[in-house]
């Protein structure tokens, strides 16, 4: 949290206009005469908005927000209305989840809607609300809505100035084959474990079960990543109780420094959610103390049945993912190593035909691609380098992976700024080359195919070589050469011992 890079301050940015949208909203409602509840109520509105809303244009962005009402209100009157028939209200609870985890499948929209649906559900167990008191909770929510979006789109809108961040396509698939939909699956029935277990241990605070659950699947494709995600949750979870014990508890629902120390959480959540989810988790839990404080209902009891709840759902997460349609870290990881491999091809190809004289033909773009690419290698490999993960044979051959790859990355970026000199000229060489590099991807991936040995060639520069072609070729034999030691972790067996090169 405290040394990872921050480049442009993103992070700051936000989390100043976190804070900033945040506070405004809530001083905006209590100004309008709302209870403390419906205060709390369009606070949380207010942070969601913030913070899930992710479109990759500032237009995308507020046609979510602008969304976020129309699908949050409904489920508000869908919770407050089954308050009083737990049956019923269980079932509904479980169906917004099953719908909220499906909605990911269209991208960040999908995914921010989910989240809103949810969270509205989960908050109206928070707050115990019941129909009385709707028409207050439908009226902060949306006024907290409307002033937080004017923090976020006209007071402080940095992303104006900025250029729209390019994410990768999600991988592609029908039915079951869907990532999304097998989650979709695995959380409905993690939740119903979870709202099952905890009901025996709470009847009135068993709800922080089934959000454990929705959490920990949140931003995770594969078995791996939700395991190390249940665990970074409870380790952020105790951390935060403690924190809780400390701090919330000896306040006794004192209002000023209880707010002060809410914008801190709301700062910490949104500084560091992109680098720590512990830290991250850390600062939620303590935020929930200090509202539990301001509600009057904080206890050390309270605290500890938090951590249970927490527990609880954790599990439930971990044997679903493991039992209920799994989709395996090698099976994620795999997909998304084919298509940064078939994207160096892409690049390579392309930039043999701007050296041939193309000049329509631009390398940068499968660049800018294969940089995301590899970031999401990356994150689905994750779970195997962590330092808890026990297959030490599986954390070799995931770091020799990304030696591979990066060597690729690093080789095809110079390749490509070479191909942008309009003074290289074609060299039959580079044609060799490149067949040899297209033959290595094409039969990487293809079972019992044969891979060539690493070229040999010398790559002395002749006198009427342009120094631009020697540039390039010597990008491709190393492109060449970290293709075939990348044969070696990608064909050989999950389970089999592995021994780098």
């Amino acid at each position: 949290m405290f040394v990872a890079p921050d480049p442009g301050r993103l992070r700051l940015r936000a989390a100043c206009r976190g804070v900033a949208g945040i506070g405004s909203a809530v001083i905006v409602s209590g100004l309008a005469g709302h209870s403390l509840v419906a205060a709390i109520a369009g606070g949380l509105a207010a942070l969601l908005a913030l913070f899930t809303v992710t479109d990759a244009t500032v237009r995308g962005q507020a046609v979510t927000t602008a969304l976020l009402p129309v699908v949050g209100l409904p489920v508000l009157v869908l919770a407050t209305v089954l308050h009083g028939i737990p049956p019923a209200r269980d079932a509904a609870f479980l169906a917004v989840v099953c719908a909220g985890v499906y909605a990911r499948r269209w991208g960040a929209r999908g995914h921010a809607l989910g989240v809103f649906a949810f969270m509205t559900f989960f908050m109206a167990q928070f707050l115990h609300a019941v129909p009385a008191r709707l028409p207050e909770l439908s009226a902060a929510i949306a006024l907290s809505l409307i002033v937080s979006s004017a923090v976020r789109f006209g007071a402080w809108c940095y992303e104006r100035r900025m250029p729209p961040p390019a994410v990768p396509a999600p991988q592609a698939g029908r039915g079951l084959a869907r990532t999304t939909t097998r989650q979709a699956v695995q959380a409905t029935v993690a939740c119903a474990v979870a709202l099952g277990v905890g009901h025996a241990l709470s009847a009135d605070r068993w709800y922080w079960a089934v959000g454990t659950v929705w959490w920990i699947f949140v931003n995770t494709a594969s078995r791996g990543e939700t395991l190390v995600r249940g665990f970074r949750r409870v380790l952020g979870t105790v951390a935060g109780i403690a924190a809780g014990l400390l701090t919330a508890v000896p306040l006794h629902s004192a209002p000023a420094p209880t707010a002060v120390l809410v914008a801190v959480c709301v700062f910490g959540i949104f500084y560091t959610a992109a680098v720590s989810y512990t830290w991250m988790v850390f600062f939620v839990t303590v935020m929930a103390g200090l509202l539990y404080g301001l509600l009057g209902a904080l206890h050390p009891g309270l605290l500890a049945l938090r951590l249970e709840q927490t527990a609880v759902g954790a599990l439930a997460a971990a044997l679903a993912v493991a039992v209920v349609l799994p989709v395996t870290t090698h099976a994620a990881t795999d997909g998304w190593i084919q298509r940064a491999v078939h994207c160096v091809r892409d690049c390579t190809a392309t930039s043999a035909r701007r050296l041939a004289g193309d000049a329509g033909a631009d390398p940068s773009s499968h660049v800018a691609e294969l940089e995301l690419l590899l970031a999401r290698v990356r994150l689905s490999l994750a779970p195997l380098l962590h330092p808890l993960n026990p297959l030490r044979h599986r954390t070799a051959r995931a770091r020799q992976v990304l030696v591979c790859l990066d060597d690729c990355a690093a080789q095809v970026r110079g390749l490509a700024e070479v191909a942008a000199d309009p003074a290289a000229s074609h060299d039959a060489r580079l044609t060799a080359a490149c067949q040899r590099v297209e033959a290595v991807v094409g039969s990487l991936f293809a079972p019992g195919a044969e891979l060539g040995a690493a070229p040999s060639a010398s790559l002395n520069a002749a006198p009427h070589h342009h120094p631009g072609a020697e540039r390039a070729l010597a990008h491709l034999h190393g492109l060449e050469s970290a293709l075939t030691a990348l044969a070696q972790p990608v064909r050989s067996s999950p389970r089999a011992p592995f021994a780098a090169s």
